[in-house]
């Protein structure tokens, strides 16, 4: 885990009580989770643990069946996805969710925040829209170039690579200046040779001052890169700490072993730690 200075952060979301059901089975019943503001939280846990689908859940893009959750204290229970990034916190997607038949750059744009041509009333004038179009159209090509994208602006998102339409989501994101981005396995489908350079991506937006949260199943990154490790069994909360504190605890480990039946505790806690690989 990265050494911090600062003083313990704030918790910027915050579940309470949160349940859903799918007839006879419950995929998530967490009864309390905290996510500290400013700090890199991974969410980890065998298939099915229920992972996506918190995330599906806190973001508005399915409905609980109980339960409470807040963001910067705003009750966000029943708010709509679009509603909840307002509100800053946004999210990417384990399939990426790129608009592949328009470009790049036009990605970028079509996620600014409050544009005034896209208004009925406003868009006939142009005088009223004209500059912002012009300072969102300087902020994505800023951010392209930070993700190193800038060169493929024209051309369309569906000819993008795995890992490129990764780097884009994650710059598309920060189009609406998110105080929470919430990522589900940024690392799924994306080639070694652009692995590092998402890992140092997702650090710099902690150093910019933005919480994250990303759902993972490669340990190496969750070891290299976490502040905190929540982890999830059969829809609940089973363990909380550093990377190093919920790879050694037995909860975790029965967790892991209760999906690989056979392996043995060594070849499973060698897993968790990031030895041997990372899957």
């Amino acid at each position: 885990m990265p050494e911090r200075s600062s003083p313990h952060p704030t918790v910027i979301l915050t579940a309470e009580k949160v349940e859903r059901r799918f007839g006879g089975f419950t995929a998530v019943d967490v009864d309390h989770l905290d996510i500290h503001r400013g700090e890199i939280t991974a969410l980890i846990g065998p298939n099915g643990a229920g992972k996506t689908t918190l995330f599906n859940l806190l973001t508005g893009f399915d409905r609980p069946d109980a339960g409470q959750w807040t963001f910067d204290g705003h009750p966000l229970a029943g708010v709509a996805p679009h509603k909840v990034a307002r509100l800053g916190m946004v999210r990417t997607f384990q399939l990426t969710k790129v608009l592949s038949r328009l470009t790049v750059l036009e990605n970028m744009r079509i996620a600014a925040p409050g544009q005034l041509g896209e208004r009925l009333w406003t868009a006939p004038f142009s005088a009223l829209w004209k500059r912002g179009e012009k300072e969102n159209t300087s902020r994505a090509r800023a951010l392209l170039a930070r993700f190193l994208l800038d060169d493929k602006r024209d051309e369309l998102a569906g000819s993008l690579s795995g890992g490129q339409r990764k780097l884009l989501e994650m710059a598309r994101a920060l189009m609406v200046e998110p105080r929470m981005v919430m990522l589900d396995e940024p690392m799924a489908g994306v080639n070694p040779a652009l692995k590092q350079s998402l890992l140092g991506h997702i650090v710099s937006l902690r150093d910019d001052g933005v919480s994250v949260l990303f759902v993972e199943h490669d340990m190496d990154m969750v070891h290299e890169i976490s502040d905190r490790v929540v982890v999830m069994a059969q829809g609940r909360v089973i363990a909380e700490g550093t990377a190093r504190e919920v790879t050694n605890d037995e909860r975790v480990v029965g967790a892991y072993l209760g999906e690989r039946f056979g392996s043995d505790l060594g070849e499973t806690a060698s897993a968790l730690s990031g030895e041997g690989g990372g899957r």
